[in-house]
């Protein structure tokens, strides 16, 4: 992990906290690009939405690809505090995202590792580097007390 990685992080996890304040699951995103400055970022928005997409990682790559001037990440790497579920490690693909960077593992839907690893399948015509559990307490904490009061 960079240092770029660990301040991208950072956000995302204060990303993630306001989608929490917002009832919203607690999942935030960002992008860095080649050189490792933050160029988007997003947060979990499907309630106040009312988008089945409305996830960190799609938000985050639509303002990325926005910024960029096309939908070819190449380069970039995505910062998360979930690992990716199947929906957004398709998007991450299409957009040809190099590295993907996550906090808390997802062993009900994570598609970078535990569940399915569609990142890093060889079938498939493009593949990402994946760097799994970083600050991952921090990450899984924001989860765990969001589905708390929520019970």
């Amino acid at each position: 992990m960079t240092a770029a990685d660990d301040l991208a992080m950072r956000r995302a996890l204060a990303l993630a906290a306001e989608a929490a304040a917002a009832d919203e699951i607690p999942v935030g995103a960002v992008v860095l690009d080649p050189e490792g400055r933050i160029v988007a970022e997003g947060r979990n928005h499907r309630e106040e939405t009312h988008d089945p997409t409305g996830h960190a990682e799609v938000a985050a790559l639509r303002r990325a690809a926005a910024s960029a001037g096309s939908w070819n990440l190449e380069g970039h790497t995505l910062v998360v505090t979930l690992e990716p579920c199947v929906m957004c490690a398709g998007a991450i693909l299409q957009a040809r995202i190099g590295r993907v960077v996550f906090g808390a593992w997802d062993d009900k839907a994570g598609a970078a590792g535990s569940m399915y690893d569609v990142l890093r399948d060889r079938r498939l015509p493009y593949r990402a580097e994946v760097v799994g559990g970083i600050q991952a307490d921090a990450a899984t904490a924001l989860l765990r007390d969001f589905f708390e009061k929520r019970r």
